[in-house]
């Protein structure tokens, strides 16, 4: 079950299942509220102060990883049904896209996985980020990758693992995030310096989930919740592979 729809009772999380008494906790972050935008738009956010005033609906439902549906007023719903959050926490209304590089070096025992601590909930995870405008996936890839942890690895070909929907903690009602993840495979770890939005880059042992999350453990710190499917896809395609040698 998502953690952050945990408290959404099974049998309601679905739009087809009415629930009037449904009352959804708003968290539009101060700078995206109609007063504030009226005054200034943050660079990373649209400008639009509800769904309605979004003009394009046609175009971002036909490009969206996660196909989603439109409600009576035209307002995006969550693939996924109800989170008890509405408004938005997030750059666009709708799906926000996204792209995970998760890097791994070494084979058996010495593989590693290269992750990041995020300065804006301080837990370890991929060194990902939102794609932006007229930016593709793959390129979205290589930038956050060595923006956040100075590794270039766009001489590298990835492997790509899927287009999910990731359950992020800004997420809403009608605002999400969709994201692609990718594999790089290394021979070697290679030095990572945290920069941007990371606040360190550490490269962790990576035989299995479990053992990724003692590492972090040990280590005082936290795997993010929304990166561990993601992270299992990685490994799942590791174990159905042979080695690199």
């Amino acid at each position: 079950m998502s953690a952050i729809t945990a408290t959404i009772p099974a049998g309601l999380r679905s739009w087809s299942v009415s629930w009037p008494e449904y009352t959804p906790a708003d968290i539009t972050t101060p700078e995206l509220r109609p007063s504030a935008l009226a005054h200034h738009v943050p660079d990373w956010a649209e400008a639009a102060p509800a769904p309605t005033d979004v003009h394009d609906w046609d175009q971002r439902r036909h490009s969206a990883l996660v196909p989603f549906e439109l409600d009576e007023r035209g307002w995006p719903l969550h693939p996924l049904g109800r989170t008890g959050f509405t408004g938005r926490n997030l750059g666009k209304w709708g799906e926000n896209a996204a792209a995970d590089p998760i890097v791994v070096a070494g084979n058996g025992q010495q593989r590693q996985v290269l992750l990041i601590t995020r300065d804006d909930i301080h837990v370890e995870a991929i060194p990902g980020g939102m794609v932006d405008p007229g930016e593709t996936a793959p390129a979205t890839l290589v930038r956050e990758l060595r923006e956040e942890t100075g590794v270039d690895l766009s001489d590298h070909q990835p492997v790509i693992l899927g287009q999910d929907l990731v359950d992020d903690w800004r997420q809403s009602d009608h605002a999400w995030v969709a994201s692609t993840s990718a594999l790089y495979l290394l021979p070697a770890t290679v030095t990572a310096v945290a920069a941007d939005d990371a606040l360190d880059a550490t490269w962790y042992p990576f035989g299995s989930l479990d053992q990724l999350n003692a590492a972090i453990t040990a280590a005082g710190r936290t795997l993010y919740t929304a990166h561990r499917p993601l992270l299992q896809r990685a490994l799942d395609h590791l174990a159905a592979v042979p080695p690199q040698g």
